[in-house]
């Protein structure tokens, strides 16, 4: 009497077996499918649009010593020892550069003319992280300008906007006043692209002489400023220049190259009676 009853159990355990493999079967399927789902969703379209940083518009710098003509230095500091400039040493000339003139005019008793002119050159390339050159360089111009107003000890700080420069081009003048005598300080701040030129042009009478007018100054180192920024620009044309004339001469060579095999090749072809 047991046994039937004992049998009739192991046959409803062994069929109830199936049934929850086939459960267990689809409840991994389904997990399965939306691990695929989820593996070939394609990323968001937020990363995916993510815009790269712009190339900087300029790659290099001119000399910071040749960017003012003979006739503009010799009018800002007209008794400079040399025209050549001091140059700054800087270990990348390409993104930094810098050159400065002493001069010091002697009217015998009547004292002397003081002046100073110093020219810097910043380049930004462009970074992932940091941003565009253009960005950073912004941001330094505008910093430069901050500096400027801030110098300490500085009097009769006065800040005006310069046109036709770069662009972007701030002038803050100043003046210091030193043991020697009254300093009157011009700093011209300007942009071009990923480039921030700086001219820092200074002037004073000593022993007697009068301060020179700042009106003068500014202009003085405006040109000067102009004149940086023209510097630069050309600096960077002449590389795109030779940039593109070295491609062309490329593509000539590889031409000409190509020209003399196709004729090698056809005349092999004529020379041989066996090819129709």
């Amino acid at each position: 009497m047991h046994r039937p009853a004992q049998r009739l159990t192991r046959i409803l355990a062994c069929a109830a077996v199936p049934v929850m493999l086939v459960a267990a079967g689809c409840s991994s399927d389904d997990s399965s499918g939306a691990d695929d789902a989820q593996k070939d969703k394609p990323a968001s379209s937020s990363a995916a649009s993510a815009p790269a940083v712009e190339k900087a518009a300029y790659g290099t710098l001119p000399e910071a010593c040749a960017t003012l003509s003979k006739k503009t230095l010799e009018d800002l500091v007209p008794e400079a020892d040399s025209l050549k400039g001091k140059t700054g040493k800087s270990d990348d000339t390409a993104s930094r550069a810098t050159c400065s003139w002493n001069s010091l005019d002697t009217k015998g008793v009547d004292g002397s003319q003081f002046r100073w002119l110093h020219v810097s050159l910043m380049r930004f390339d462009s970074d992932e992280a940091l941003g565009s050159g253009q960005a950073r360089a912004e941001k330094y111009y505008a910093k430069q300008i901050s500096d400027a107003k801030a110098t300490e000890g500085a009097k009769e700080v006065a800040t005006e906007p310069v046109s036709g420069t770069g662009d972007a081009a701030t002038v803050v003048s100043y003046e210091l006043k030193k043991k020697e005598g009254t300093f009157k300080q011009q700093s011209l701040v300007t942009r071009v692209e990923n480039v921030v030129v700086t001219v820092d042009y200074n002037g004073a009478g000593l022993a007697g002489q009068s301060s020179p007018k700042t009106t003068g100054l500014v202009e003085d180192a405006t040109k000067a400023g102009k004149e940086a920024v023209a510097a630069v620009t050309k600096a960077n044309s002449k590389k795109a220049e030779g940039s593109s004339d070295g491609s062309a001469e490329k593509s000539e060579k590889e031409t000409e190259k190509k020209s003399a095999k196709d004729e090698d090749e056809n005349a092999g072809q004529g020379a041989d009676p066996g090819k129709s």
